[in-house]
């Protein structure tokens, strides 16, 4: 897949896609749609997906809780997967921002990606204070000669899947039914960074990712598979959380447990994937009861990566190619 930060004097094989918009935070199975769909209308265009960085929420409320379920390099990756041949991740800032919605249709998506067609979600809305909606878009698009496909939500039983419910799917504790609704288990990518070594003083030495600006799932402990750099996939046990019973940290960051691994991974890369929430985060009175704690956690953790559990929830596949 090929990714451009621009919309202006793009190479030839960039223009003319059938492109996909949104945010398209987590890369759900409603997103996976939205996708096709554009796929589907022009299967002879190239497969593109527009979508923005930073976040317009991280722009315009800069004071909120993180929340994101995917950063740029875990989203490119996912819809790679998901048979995304461009990708255009237009920067999101303040000048951007104040680009009306005719703006956008006329200099970004025709001008500039040359589109054949457009997918979208029936809510999406862009331009300055989002000013442009789905019927603008049609009307636009259709005179300016580009199709336009819109995506009805996908739902279930629950209702229509999107970002807000799995990110509180994620905060209750339950990642195995954010993954059904993700189609892949969530997962948190970012550096190992050096920690205080003090799970190696109990017999589990642990890999240490900050959240950053993930969303903060529930506090607790995990079932896990981390993605290592050279593309190893290890099952483990993560807490996440403020480990209060090794000295409180003055930030939630998950620490993995690698089962059978032996190896130096600071500075490396790693994705680690909630595969099942096993308890809350909590204090206890001494190291030696957290340690006996934390085999049973690794025992229990074991069992439910050698059952497979949570390991393919339902999802959609990629569109053909």
């Amino acid at each position: 897949m090929r990714i451009f930060s621009t919309w202006r004097d793009l190479p030839a094989a960039a223009r003319g896609a059938s492109v996909a918009l949104g945010n398209f935070d987590g890369v759900h199975r409603g997103h996976a749609q939205v996708l096709a769909a554009a796929h589907a209308a022009r299967p002879d265009a190239p497969r593109a997906v527009l979508t923005f960085e930073p976040h317009p929420r991280e722009l315009f409320r800069p004071d909120d809780p993180p929340f994101r379920l995917t950063l740029s390099t875990e989203r490119a990756a996912a819809l790679e997967t998901l048979g995304a041949a461009l990708l255009f991740e237009l920067p999101f800032d303040r000048t951007f921002s104040a680009m009306t919605a005719e703006e956008f249709v006329v200099e970004v998506l025709h001008r500039g990606l040359g589109a054949r067609h457009l997918a979208c979600g029936a809510d999406f809305a862009f331009g300055h204070r989002r000013g442009g909606d789905t019927a603008f878009l049609a009307g636009r698009s259709e005179a300016l000669g580009i199709g336009l496909t819109l995506v009805p939500p996908l739902a279930d039983a629950e209702g229509p899947i999107s970002s807000s419910r799995i990110r509180r799917l994620l905060q209750d504790g339950y990642p195995e039914r954010a993954a059904a609704l993700l189609g892949r288990p969530w997962t948190i990518r970012g550096p190992v960074e050096h920690g205080d070594a003090r799970g190696r003083t109990i017999g589990f030495p642990t890999a240490n990712v900050a959240l950053g600006r993930h969303l903060e799932p529930a506090r607790g402990v995990y079932a896990v598979r981390v993605q290592l750099a050279d593309g190893r996939s290890v099952p483990g046990v993560a807490n996440i959380g403020l480990r209060p019973t090794l000295g409180e940290a003055p930030k939630s960051r998950v620490e993995a447990h690698l089962f059978d691994f032996s190896g130096d991974l600071y500075g490396q890369d790693v994705g680690v994937s909630l595969l099942a929430f096993l308890r809350e985060e909590r204090k206890f009175p001494s190291f030696e009861a957290l340690r006996e704690q934390i085999a049973e956690d690794a025992q229990q953790a074991r069992e439910i990566v050698r059952q497979g559990y949570a390991l393919d929830p339902p999802g959609p596949a990629a569109p053909d190619p």
